[in-house]
């Protein structure tokens, strides 16, 4: 059994980060997807994350093997949902962004644990209400935001990504869940 945990992400740990990034921009690509092939997400962006205090690195046995932004307070992304609504759209809410994994560590469902992982962490700082989204064309974002509790809410656009702006968005209420 492995010792799997998160923690915050620092300056130190930044070619570690990109290296996850950009294994998984290629994965992305080898998939058909358009997503992240336009230089997004770049180093000053996961830069800005660790600046910020949104960025959190998933460690396995003391290596890094995965990334995420968790940002809290409204997203403007968010505020135009088209196909569906929110189902709170009134307490405040985390965004996980840019959730990566280390091609060493693909199909071992540790994005499950890094997501597990960052709920716990942002739950601790009194946040129940959370947000993700993805490409269409990426059924296994699609699947890990299912498989942890979240419901399909419905379209909306991003504007880092203007080959296919298009997103599936996904939202968990932990109060569900009490």
């Amino acid at each position: 059994m492995s010792l799997v945990f998160i923690e915050p992400a620092k300056i130190s740990d930044l070619n570690d980060i990109m290296t996850i990034i950009n294994s998984s921009k290629q994965f992305l690509k080898e998939a058909g997807s358009n997503q992240w092939q336009n230089g997004y997400p770049d180093e000053n962006i996961i830069k800005e994350d660790i600046s910020n205090g949104h960025g959190w690195i998933l460690k396995v046995d003391g290596k890094t093997a995965g990334y995420a932004a968790c940002i809290i307070g409204k997203d403007p992304t968010y505020a135009n949902i088209e196909d569906g609504e929110w189902a709170n759209d009134e307490d405040p809410y985390a965004t996980i962004h840019r959730l990566a994994i280390s091609g060493d560590y693909r199909g071992q469902h540790l994005s499950s644990q890094l997501m597990s992982n960052l709920i716990s962490a942002m739950r601790v700082k009194g946040i129940e209400n959370y947000r993700i989204d993805t490409a269409p064309i990426n059924k296994i974002v699609q699947k890990l935001a299912t498989s942890s509790g979240f419901k399909y809410r419905g379209i909306i656009e991003v504007d880092n990504e203007p080959i296919d702006p298009e997103r599936v968005a996904y939202e968990l209420n932990l109060i569900d869940y009490e």
